[in-house]
């Protein structure tokens, strides 16, 4: 896997262990205002690197394969796992 893809892939992963671990702290801390604009930035964030990734390499979600749309079904045209794709 080229360097490119792998950082995109580790900024995906921040992204989202960010929003969500958030959402927890979220759960019992509603009234926090700083942690909810913090939610919604790398909520943010990570819908944007999801697209990015989806222009670049193929959607890397079902729901993300609006990012590639055009004529044919671009989620199963990406290498799978065990043909050195994206593990």
């Amino acid at each position: 896997m080229n360097n490119a893809r792998r950082d995109l892939l580790d900024q995906i992963n921040e992204f989202s262990f960010a929003a969500y671990d958030t959402l927890l702290y979220l759960d019992t801390h509603q009234e926090d205002q700083a942690a909810l604009e913090y939610f919604r930035e790398m909520t943010q964030k990570r819908k944007e690197a999801m697209a990015e990734y989806g222009r670049q390499f193929g959607p890397l979600t079902i729901d993300c394969d609006s990012a590639t749309a055009n004529d044919r079904w671009q989620w199963a045209m990406q290498p799978w796992p065990w043909e050195g794709g994206v593990c």
